[in-house]
C-alpha cells in the first residue's frame, strides 16, 4: 500500500487535516525533539579528535572555497576517504563560520533534522501507516547512538550522506508508482551519487532497495521474478562498485597499519560487534567516542554465542516472515548495511563504534515497531496504553541522548567520559593528554601520557608527546631520554627527530642537534621548521654558507614562512615582549634580507629597546630596499631624534609627510619638533600649530597625544590662552584613558602656559607619537 484516500463523506477540511496536517503536525514534533536534544551543540567547540583532520588544521578547508580547492577535494582522497561532497561541506562552512565551531556543529543539527523528517516521509509513502512511521522515525532521530554522527564535527560524512539516502529512497518509491519512467529512474540515480560522494559505506543502498521491493512495496508479488528487480539496479551496482573501489584507494595506507590483524581476529570483531550494537541498542548505557580493541581476539566462546545469537534471530525471522514482511526487511536491514563498517577490513584501532549504526539500526526499529503493533493489536491494548508507550520510550530515550551529548562539549569532558565508561583506552588518556597540554596544565598531560604507555609501551607517538611536555616544564634530559626511546620504536618517526634536536640545542650540544635535524629532513624534506631550525644551529656555529642553503629551502618549500615569523613578532610587541620581538624580526630577515616591512618593525623594537644604532641601521636598510616608506622615514626620524640629531630628524619627518601627507602621526611628530626643540634655529611656531592642526583635525580632534603636541605648538607660537585651553583638553582625555605617563607630562606644562611661557624640551629625545 502506497498511500491513503480521504473518504468520500468526510468534509473536505477534515480530510484535508487526516491526509496533510497529521503529516505536517508530525514533521513538526521530529525537529523540536530533535533539536532539543542536539540543539546545545551550537556551543559546542571542536573536541581533538579528526575534528583538526577534518577542519581546523585541514589547510584545503581553511582555505576556503576557491577553484584550487575544489579540484583538489575533487580528484584526491582526502582524510583516508573519498567523500568530495563532506569537503565542500565543511568548506562552505568555514566560508559562512570561519572557525566557529558552533556553526559547523549546526549545520549537523539540520542534516540530521532533515533526514529524520524524509525518513518519516518515505516510510509514511511506503506503507502508509502514520504512527508507526513516526514512532521508527523519532526513535531513530533521538537515540542515544545517534549522539556520535550528530554532535561530532568530524562525522559531517554520516549526516550529509544519510541525507542523500533518504532522498533516494524517496526518488525510489516515486519510480516504483512509474517503473516504465526513464526520468523517475534517473531521479534515483542522481540522489545515489551524491550519497556515495558524502560517504562510501552506502554502497549497500543497491541491497536495501531489493528489501524495499520485498517488503512494504510487495513488487516480489507483482513481478514474481528475482532477476529482473536485481537487473534494473546494475547501474546502482556500479556506481557501488567505483565507490568501493575509490575508498579502498584512499584509505590503502589506513588500511595497511592494521595489516597484522588477523582475518579470524577480525570476523570474530565482527560478529560481537553486531550483538553489542544490539545491546547497546536495548541499553544504552555507557556509550564512549572510543572503545578499545582487545590486545587479542575475543575469546573462542563469546564469537560462539554472538554467532549463535545472530543465528537464532535469524531463524526466527525467517521462520515468521510469512504475512511479516517487516522482520525480514528490518534485520537483512541491520545485517546488509553493517557489513561494510562491520571491521571484515580493519581500519582503525577501535573495536567498534556508535556511529556505525547510524543507517543500519533503521532497519531494527522497523521490524520491532512494526511488531510492537501487531501484539497492541493482537493484546487489544486500549489507545491510551499505546499512545502512553509511544511518548514514553522516545522521551526517555531523549533524556539519556541529551546526557550523552553533553559530553561532547569539549575535548576534556568527552575523554573523561571515555575513561569512566571503558577501560585499557590509552587513546582516551593519550588524547586527554593532549588536551591538558594545549590547556597548559602540563603535570596532569604528562600522567595522562604515562597511563597511555602503561596500557601500550610502545606507543612513540605518546613518548614523543610525553617528552615534549617534559621540555615545557624545564627537564630537557628527561624530555631527551623519551625522545630516543620513540626512536628506537619508530625510527623514522620525523617529530621526534626533530624535538630531538630541539632538546639537544636547549642542552648546548649543537654538533648532535645537527645530526637530528638533518635526520628529520631526510624523512620530510619539506618541513620549512625542520629546515629553518637547522639554518639557524648552522649559522650560530658560524656555518654561514649552510645555513644560507637551508634558509632558500625554507622560502621554496613556505613562501609565507617568513611572513610568519614577521606577524609573530609584531603580537609578541604588541604584549610588551619587545626581546622576544626582535629575535622573531631577526629570524625572518634571515629568510628574506629584502623583507623592508620586517627591517622597520626590527627597527622600532630595537628603537623600543634603547638600541639606537642597530635601529637606526635597519630603518635604513629598509629605505634602501624601498625609499618610498613613509613609515621607515618616520621611524629613522624618531631615532635621529633619540640620538640628538634634530635636525636630521626634521628631514626625515618631511620625507615622511611628502610620501604620506594625510598621516597625522606625521605631521604630529614634525609639529612636536618644530614647536619644542631646544634648539632655536629650528623652531618655527606658526608652522608647527599649522601641521599640529592638521594633524588634530585628521585624528578627530580627540586624540590627546596630537592636542599634547598642539598645545605645544600654540605656546610657541605665542598664543597661550589656547595652548591652555588644548592642554587642559589633552589632561581631561589622558586621565580617562589612565594614561598616568602623559598626564604627569601635561601639568607641568599647563603651569607654563598659564605662566605665559613655552615648553622648550632641552634633551630633545621625547616626542608624542603613535600609539
Amino acid at each position: 500500500m502506497i498511500g491513503q484516500q480521504t473518504s468520500s463523506n468526510v468534509p473536505v477540511e477534515a480530510g484535508w487535516w487526516k491526509q496533510h496536517g497529521r503529516v505536517a503536525g508530525v514533521c513538526l514534533v521530529l525537529a523540536l525533539i530533535t533539536f532539543a536534544v542536539f540543539g546545545q551543540t551550537a556551543g559546542f567547540g571542536f573536541v581533538n579528535y579528526d575534528d583538526g583532520f577534518y577542519v581546523s588544521e585541514n589547510a584545503k578547508v581553511t582555505g576556503g572555497l576557491s577553484m584550487k580547492g575544489l579540484a583538489w577535494i575533487f580528484t584526491h582522497a582526502d582524510c583516508h576517504l573519498y567523500h568530495p561532497l563532506t569537503m565542500l561541506s565543511l568548506m562552505v562552512d568555514y566560508q559562512l563560520h570561519g572557525l566557529n565551531a558552533g556553526g559547523y556543529h549546526f549545520t549537523n543539527v539540520l542534516l540530521h533534522t532533515a533526514s529524520v523528517i524524509l525518513l518519516f516521509l518515505v516510510l509514511h509513502q511506503m506503507t502508509g501507516a502514520l504512527w508507526r512511521s513516526a514512532f521508527v522515525a523519532a526513535v531513530f532521530a533521538i537515540h542515544p547512538l545517534r549522539v556520535e554522527s550528530v554532535a561530532w564535527v568530524a562525522e559531517r560524512k554520516d549526516v550529509l550522506a544519510t541525507f542523500f539516502f533518504m532522498l533516494t529512497l524517496g526518488a525510489y518509491a516515486r519510480f516504483v508508482r512509474k517503473p516504465e519512467s526513464l526520468g523517475r529512474y534517473l531521479m534515483v540515480v542522481i540522489a545515489f551519487v551524491p550519497a556515495l560522494l558524502s560517504k562510501p559505506t552506502v554502497v549497500t543502498l543497491p541491497f536495501v532497495l531489493l528489501l524495499l521491493d520485498y517488503w512494504p512495496l510487495r513488487r516480489f508479488e507483482q513481478s514474481r521474478r528475482l532477476s529482473g528487480l536485481v537487473l534494473e539496479k546494475i547501474p546502482l551496482l556500479a556506481l557501488a562498485g567505483g565507490a568501493c573501489a575509490m575508498t579502498v584507494l584512499g584509505a590503502e595506507k589506513e588500511v595497511a597499519g592494521y595489516a597484522n590483524v588477523s582475518t579470524l581476529s577480525r570476523m570474530g570483531n565482527g560478529l560481537v560487534s553486531y550483538v553489542v550494537y544490539l545491546r547497546q541498542m536495548v541499553w544504552p548505557g555507557g556509550l564512549a567516542v572510543f572503545y578499545p580493541r582487545p590486545e587479542k581476539s575475543h575469546p573462542v566462546w563469546t564469537m560462539a554465542l554472538s554467532f549463535l545469537l545472530l543465528g537464532l534471530i535469524t531463524w526466527g525471522v525467517l521462520a515468521f516472515q510469512r504475512r511479516r514482511g517487516w522482520l525480514l526487511t528490518g534485520w537483512l536491514w541491520y545485517l546488509g548495511m553493517l557489513t561494510p563498517m562491520i571491521g571484515l577490513v580493519q581500519a582503525g584501532a577501535f573495536a567498534h563504534a556508535d556511529r556505525m549504526t547510524y543507517l543500519p539500526q533503521i532497519g531494527i526499529y522497523v521490524a520491532l515497531t512494526w511488531l510492537a503493533a501487531e501484539w497492541a493489536a493482537k493484546q487489544q491494548l486500549g489507545r491510551i496504553t499505546v499512545w502512553s508507550l509511544m511518548i514514553t520510550l522516545p522521551g526517555v530515550l531523549m533524556i539519556c541522548a541529551w546526557k550523552q551529548t553533553g559530553h561532547w562539549q569539549d575535548s576534556e569532558a568527552l575523554w573523561t567520559h571515555a575513561l569512566a565508561c571503558t577501560t585499557g583506552n590509552h587513546v582516551a588518556h593519550y588524547n586527554l593528554g593532549e588536551d591538558f597540554v594545549e590547556q597548559g596544565r602540563l603535570d596532569e598531560a604528562i600522567r595522562q601520557y604515562r597511563e597511555a604507555l602503561q596500557i601500550k609501551p610502545d606507543d612513540a607517538q605518546a613518548l614523543n608527546n610525553i617528552a615534549n611536555a617534559l621540555l615545557a616544564r624545564g627537564k630537557p634530559d628527561e624530555a631527551i631520554s623519551r625522545y630516543q626511546n620513540a626512536l628506537r620504536i619508530k625510527p623514522d618517526y620525523a617529530a621526534a627527530h626533530y624535538n630531538l634536536a630541539i632538546a639537544l640545542e636547549q642542552k648546548g650540544r649543537m654538533d648532535e642537534a645537527v645530526v637530528q635535524y638533518k635526520d628529520a629532513l631526510q624523512i620530510k624534506p619539506d618541513d620549512a621548521p625542520a629546515q629553518f631550525s637547522l639554518a639557524t644551529v648552522l649559522r650560530q656555529q658560524g656555518r654561514a654558507d649552510e645555513a644560507k642553503l637551508h634558509y632558500q629551502q625554507v622560502r621554496q618549500i613556505d613562501p609565507g614562512f617568513e611572513e610568519g615569523l614577521y606577524n609573530l613578532g609584531n603580537e609578541l610587541r604588541q604584549k610588551g615582549k619587545v626581546d622576544e620581538a626582535i629575535a622573531r624580526y631577526q629570524e625572518a630577515l634571515q629568510i628574506d634580507p629584502g623583507y623592508a616591512e620586517a627591517h622597520i618593525n626590527l627597527g622600532s623594537a630595537l628603537l623600543q629597546a634603547g638600541r639606537l644604532d642597530e635601529a637606526i641601521t635597519h630603518l635604513q636598510q629598509a629605505l634602501q630596499i624601498n625609499p618610498g616608506l613613509a613609515k621607515a622615514h618616520n621611524n629613522l626620524g624618531n631615532a635621529f631624534l633619540q640620538k640628538g640629531n634634530a635636525a636630521e630628524a626634521i628631514a626625515q619627518f618631511q620625507q615622511a609627510m611628502q610620501l604620506e601627507p594625510d598621516d597625522p602621526w606625521v605631521k604630529n611628530n614634525l609639529a612636536w619638533l618644530l614647536a619644542s626643540s631646544a634648539e632655536t634655529s629650528l623652531r618655527n611656531g606658526a608652522r608647527a600649530v599649522e601641521l599640529a592642526t592638521q594633524a588634530n583635525e585628521l585624528a578627530g580632534g580627540e586624540n590627546p597625544v596630537i592636542l599634547h603636541t598642539l598645545g605645544a605648538a600654540l605656546a610657541e607660537a605665542g598664543r597661550f590662552s589656547e595652548a591652555v585651553e588644548a592642554a587642559q583638553h589633552a589632561l581631561q582625555l589622558a586621565e580617562s584613558q589612565s594614561d598616568t605617563r602623559l598626564a604627569g607630562e601635561l601639568q607641568p606644562e599647563i603651569k607654563l602656559y598659564q605662566a605665559g611661557k613655552p615648553f622648550h624640551n632641552p634633551a630633545q629625545t621625547h616626542q608624542p607619537q603613535s600609539p
